[in-house]
């Protein structure tokens, strides 16, 4: 059986015969008269149709044209070549001086696979460099390096997989790179998006944690256009933050890059499912133009730095979600197995039931750190306002202002894992606003209110 970039049979047969591969710009004429721009892509397997090729718009879009369609289809002069799984411009050599160099690692998740056809299910297939080749548009941003470091949906990461990334990041920003794009399941994104902002201090660089809500082989993907979002930011945005790169709203028109210590996925499918929490985006980025404008405060720039890496982080640290009829022994079955600290996500301005304080002094007087959040989100934790917030207060809980609770979880891990376990440097250390993780003033637009609207 004939095959060729993916394509077999008659769809290889007419691209051969015309001198075609993927990454050349092409025009198609259809037999309805109507005309298509784009870029021929290889085929990510060998589907059972045969007369079907595939062309990504400009928009950005991928669509399968059926050849029995096509009137005539032609050989644009600007070409992207596609060799060894690496892609380059024709005038690539030349442009290589002028190009930052940004490396993309692969972590896996929806923007990292492809439908299995003969299940339905989305499954982790796609490497680094196949993605490249679906987007060459990114050869036009900088000199791109692809490397895959582990492939796992976001649900299955850990805090040892946190250093695992931390340090393939950290071998990348002391090489010397103008940024690190990593491509991660968005589920659990801004948990590694927030150890990294811990785990790695004196950035100089960029890193930009990005993945899609639809695989990167459907025709309705995201993974093009919010690629293309994080390659701009890590090659040329004037901060040096752990930053998360996706859909600002619905339409294919602006990506929002959120801080990735105040970000929270925020719909389970929505392509603007991460928003950011008590605080403004960072900057917003317009892949069509290329355009990147800040609109947030900046807390590391981008500079000739040297980054420190210390990324250990202590996986005996619970997160606890504070609900009516929450029973102590949960508590006491964490101290009992030793764990090292507890976070926990209180109601309202930081509250648990007082059923629990004398479980809570038990966990503070064995040593273990107790922060108390809100599983409001948005607004600051006040203990101080009712006698429930003080007696935690007095039982030695670390009140955790309006830092979200997942970021908590994994300071905390940070702090543990890397820093200290001594009580009293932990809760000195905890308080510090270290990457952004605190916003002690809020203004009446950091809420959101357009669903009212």
């Amino acid at each position: 059986m004939l095959i060729y970039y993916g394509y077999t049979e008659k769809a290889a047969e007419y691209l051969l015969t015309r001198n075609l591969k993927p990454g050349d710009r092409v025009v198609l004429k259809l037999r309805d008269g109507s005309i298509l721009r784009g870029i021929l892509l290889p085929r990510p397997e060998l589907y059972s149709t045969s007369n079907i090729i595939n062309i990504k718009l400009s928009n950005g879009y991928n669509v399968g044209i059926d050849i029995s369609k096509i009137e005539s289809i032609e050989k644009e002069e600007v070409a992207v070549t596609v060799e060894h799984g690496l892609i380059e411009t024709t005038m690539e050599k030349k442009q290589q001086g002028n190009l930052p160099r940004v490396t993309m690692l692969s972590t896996g998740g929806t923007i990292a696979s492809k439908v299995d056809y003969s299940t339905g299910a989305v499954t982790p297939a796609l490497k680094p460099e196949e993605i490249i080749e679906w987007i060459p548009e990114l050869t036009d941003i900088a000199v791109v390096n692809t490397r895959e470091i582990m492939s796992i949906f976001s649900e299955d990461m850990n805090p040892k997989l946190w250093e695992k990334i931390a340090e393939e990041v950290y071998r990348e920003l002391t090489s010397g790179v103008s940024g690190v794009v990593v491509a991660h399941g968005t589920d659990t994104m801004s948990y590694t998006a927030s150890a990294l902002a811990f785990g790695i201090s004196n950035k100089s660089a960029p890193i930009v944690f990005v993945g899609s809500q639809r695989s990167s082989d459907r025709p309705s993907t995201d993974a093009v256009f919010n690629l293309i979002s994080a390659f701009i930011v890590a090659s040329k945005a004037p901060f040096a933050e752990s930053v998360i790169a996706m859909h600002r709203d619905i339409s294919d028109e602006y990506n929002a890059v959120h801080r990735g210590v105040k970000a929270r996925k925020m719909h389970t499918s929505r392509r603007d499912a991460f928003q950011s929490i008590n605080d403004k985006p960072l900057a917003i980025v317009n892949p069509l133009t290329h355009e990147l404008k800040v609109i947030g405060k900046i807390y590391e720039y981008r500079g000739e730095k040297q980054p420190v890496l210390k990324a250990r982080f202590d996986d005996k640290v619970a997160l606890i979600k504070v609900y009516p009829g929450l029973q102590g022994e949960i508590i006491d079955f964490l101290v009992d197995k030793g764990y090292h600290g507890i976070v926990l996500e209180g109601t309202g301005l930081g509250h648990a039931s007082n059923s629990l304080l004398n479980t809570i002094k038990r966990a503070v007087e064995n040593g273990i750190p107790v922060v108390m959040t809100s599983q409001c989100l948005f607004g600051h934790v006040n203990m101080n306002v009712y006698s429930t917030g003080r007696r935690y207060l007095e039982a030695g809980v670390i009140p955790g202002r309006d830092i979200l609770p997942e970021v908590a979880y994994v300071k905390l891990s940070w702090i543990l894992g890397s820093i200290t376990r001594d009580l009293d440097e932990v809760r000195k250390l905890f308080e510090l606003n270290l990457v952004g993780e605190f916003n002690d003033r809020h203004t009446l637009d950091l809420y959101p209110r357009w669903y009212y609207e």
